[in-house]
């Protein structure tokens, strides 16, 4: 890996390979605490909530108004809308990845409001992988 990749890796926090599996290991927050979460950020009307993908899916309505789709870490309760600007590029969110140890990395993309990835683990098995916008760090995995 080239050295400034690498150190926009280290700089982005990238996780471990034991803290990138850690989503799986924890207990995901009830329904509540991710209503009671969205509620407390200034979202109304949230609307079919569910657990898919590894993580916590919701319509809903901002603080301004406006209807949004969010996606929410099932572990810390952290939101994000499909209007959010991303910081990374496919690039950085590959780099991250490759050093947390996943391989045969692909179908990279950016959509509402996070980076999806798909790779296999260090394991060998295929996964779906959710990352933040800003920092790249995973916050759900989908075993395949």
């Amino acid at each position: 890996m080239k050295p400034i990749m690498l150190a926009l890796a280290l700089a982005i926090g990238v996780p471990t390979v034991a803290a990138a599996q850690e989503p799986q290991a924890q207990t995901s927050l009830t329904e509540h605490q991710i209503r009671t979460r969205l509620a407390e950020q200034g979202y109304t009307k949230v609307n079919d909530l569910d657990f898919d993908d590894g993580v916590w899916k919701a319509d809903a309505r901002s603080a301004d108004g406006n209807r949004v789709q969010v996606l929410l870490d099932p572990r810390t309760g952290n939101v994000y809308a499909n209007e959010q600007v991303t910081q990374l590029s496919e690039r950085d969110v590959r780099a991250a990845l490759s050093s947390a140890g996943y391989t045969d990395i692909h179908d990279v993309d950016y959509d509402e409001g996070i980076w999806n990835a798909k790779a296999e683990d260090t394991g060998g098995r295929d996964v779906k992988l959710k990352l933040d916008p800003r920092n790249g760090k995973i916050f759900g995995i989908e075993k395949n």
